[in-house]
């Protein structure tokens, strides 16, 4: 298999059946990361606050909800795909950092926190093996797919602190999307909200969750210029994970059980909701978005 498909003058062809070109088409095949080795590890807000508070890690319990949250996917009718769990890397379980997928095929990130920099090798070794087409591989510096959207077809964002993502590796992402054809827009924001889906979330079809109190709002008003509404969340709810969903396709989406104020706002739109409790898992920093990359997705 050819590692990179990317043509370096664009029109790169795509796939007849693995990427995406949304958040919000169906989801068809999902990749997830495995639960085997996590523990909570310190080097973001949520994780620190999590021992602020005394909460005890409860490994049985944590793998009980992961197993609640895969269930709830098969029951949505998602092809559910786990990586192969390696020693040393504690936070492989977020597998949206590591890759991230397009319409071209995936790309690999680079990680930040040293103690995450190996989980490239079995994402990496998981396209290979399964015949997934790898659109190229970030050179210029770190970049995390916690930051990354491809919103809607031909728009794609990406976030960066200069911590998690910096602009070099943006930058380089950019301009691939470019290429094609694409508007790729690019948002600076504070370290402390760590990546770009504790911010944000689609939901649906030009429907977002944003805490809108947390972000610029030149951001809400691009949002809107692309015809995408945004639910308005708290701080404190964007801190506990709550922009942190997937958007399944066909008017349902994901939810954490403990949004249960966007659970019913959704529901008030009409939206199916699956709400799987991952408070647990939660805790170390990251939620059902963060847990997954999405492979495959009905086009737009």
């Amino acid at each position: 298999m050819v590692l990179k498909v990317r043509n370096e003058s664009g029109n790169t062809p795509r796939p007849s059946r693995w990427g995406v070109d949304s958040e919000t088409g169906v989801l068809r095949d999902l990749l997830v990361g495995p639960i085997d080795n996590y523990r909570w590890s310190p080097g973001n807000a949520v994780a620190e606050r999590t021992e602020r508070l005394g909460l005890k890690f409860d490994f049985d319990a944590i793998k009980q909800q992961y197993a609640e949250m895969i269930s709830a996917y098969q029951t949505a009718g998602v092809d559910v795909h786990i990586l192969e769990a390696e020693e040393g890397l504690p936070y492989q379980v977020y597998a949206r950092d590591s890759s991230v997928m397009t319409p071209w095929g995936a790309i690999i990130m680079q990680l930040q926190k040293p103690y995450r920099r190996g989980e490239y090798a079995s994402v990496l070794r998981f396209y290979l093996e399964n015949e997934i087409p790898v659109f190229d591989m970030v050179s210029a510096g770190n970049v995390e797919g916690g930051d990354f959207m491809v919103l809607k077809p031909g728009v794609a964002i990406c976030g960066y602190s200069g911590e998690r993502s910096i602009k070099p590796a943006v930058d380089q992402i950019a301009g691939w999307f470019e290429k094609e054809g694409w508007e790729f827009h690019q948002y600076a924001f504070d370290a402390h909200f760590l990546h770009l889906d504790v911010q944000m979330g689609m939901i649906a079809n030009d429907l977002a969750v944003v805490c809108v109190e947390a972000v610029e709002p030149a951001l809400i008003e691009w949002l809107r210029g692309h015809g995408i509404r945004a639910i308005s969340i708290s701080y404190g709810e964007a801190m506990t994970m709550g922009t942190n969903i997937v958007a399944l396709g066909d008017d349902r989406v994901l939810i954490p059980a403990a949004g249960k104020r966007l659970i019913e706002v959704c529901r008030a739109e009409g939206l199916q909701v699956f709400d799987p409790d991952v408070s647990l898992i939660a805790a170390g920093g990251g939620s059902v978005h963060c847990m997954c990359q999405a492979l495959r997705r009905d086009p737009q």
